[in-house]
């Protein structure tokens, strides 16, 4: 187990700048993820941790150990690809001995470890079949094995379920959290799924723009998005964002037509100021007329189960902003009607800089 710490790091390819002064402090044994949009600048920070990159500014630490410019087998670590990287001419069993065949290791050693690994994952059936012989879980579980059974010091994983359809998704992302939970080692894990990074991470890492947004626990980000990237990027349905004007009369605060029922928590409200008013959709709640904040007039209901993801445009809206709503099924909501919405939880972000005015 290893804490990592990336201090200022700047990386440009030629005049692009792709990271700008990025901190990282991941303690040791967490489970981190840095998720963000294409583009984003995450993958290079994953390959400058590895040292598949070289960093133009700034350190990386692993532990007390400065590592920036050293080369990936000095590193002590072991990276999972989207591509699985598995040599297809050698068995499953090859292929998770290899690593521990380059560093000498003995063969009673390199069996104890090839067996313990090949039943933590369930492949013990598969040693003696070739890569082409697998299903895409199989193999990202080999791709998973041959990493664990050098026993590194830090896990890196490339978007490594990319190539999976959803159920395989699923059950390999178990997986490859009760095996970090089981080993205790450091581990970062890139995606831009935000589901995988919601329910993985013990730190998450949001990534725009080659800067971090905001850093900590999955459900405070979700609770208190720093920004409007941040509160439209993580939560499915995404949350709505719409511009409104603030006003208050007396100790009543409103944005546009919708009541700031706990003003108290936001500490920079200025009267008559633009501010962009965001609502996620499980925070609102059919109700009674008279009790309504909002009104949504329904276009396509999708059903989900216990649940309607209802989109529509609000009321009054003269820009027709798209919006949605996330209802209980039982309502059996149709299109073409109206919704009258009450909200539980808003938030507010200053129009201008687009920042949380928590």
């Amino acid at each position: 187990m290893v804490a990592v710490k990336a201090q200022n790091i700047v990386k440009r390819f030629g005049e692009v700048t792709v990271l700008r002064g990025v901190e990282l402090d991941i303690p040791d044994g967490a489970f981190a993820v840095l998720v963000g949009p294409s583009g984003c600048g995450k993958s290079t920070l994953l390959r400058l941790l590895a040292g598949l990159e070289q960093v133009s500014e700034g350190k990386i630490l692993f532990g007390e150990r400065e590592v920036t410019q050293l080369e990936p087998r000095d590193r002590d670590i072991a990276m999972v690809f989207q591509s699985y990287a598995l040599y297809p001419h050698m068995s499953v069993r090859r292929n998770l001995e290899f690593g521990l065949r380059l560093r000498k290791t003995d063969a009673a050693t390199m069996n104890q470890r090839v067996g313990e690994v090949a039943k933590m994952l369930d492949i013990a059936h598969l040693l003696e079949r070739l890569p082409k012989d697998l299903s895409g879980g199989q193999r990202q579980r080999v791709a998973m094995g041959r990493a664990i059974v050098r026993r590194p010091a830090l896990f890196l994983f490339d978007e490594p379920l990319s190539n999976l359809d959803p159920a395989l998704r699923t059950q390999v992302r178990v997986d490859i959290r009760k095996q970090h939970d089981e080993l205790g080692a450091t581990s970062v894990y890139v995606t831009h799924d935000q589901v995988e990074a919601m329910t993985l991470a013990d730190v998450l890492y949001v990534l725009e723009g080659g800067e971090v947004q905001q850093r900590g626990r999955p459900i405070d980000i979700y609770d208190e998005p720093r920004n409007c990237f941040v509160a439209g990027f993580l939560g499915s349905p995404a949350m709505n964002l719409l511009r409104a004007p603030l006003t208050r009369a007396g100790e009543l605060w409103r944005a546009g037509e919708v009541a700031v029922r706990d003003a108290g928590h936001f500490s920079k409200l200025r009267p008559d100021a633009e501010v962009i008013l965001g609502l996620r959709p499980h925070d609102l709640r059919a109700c009674a007329e008279a009790e309504a904040d909002l009104h949504l007039e329904v276009e396509v209901v999708e059903t989900l189960g216990p649940e309607l993801t209802v989109h529509g445009v609000l009321r009054g809206d003269a820009q027709r902003q798209p919006f949605i709503a996330a209802l209980p099924a039982k309502l059996a909501v149709q299109k073409g009607e109206r919704v009258p919405l009450r909200v539980e939880r808003l938030h507010l972000f200053d129009a201008a800089t687009e920042q949380s005015l928590r």
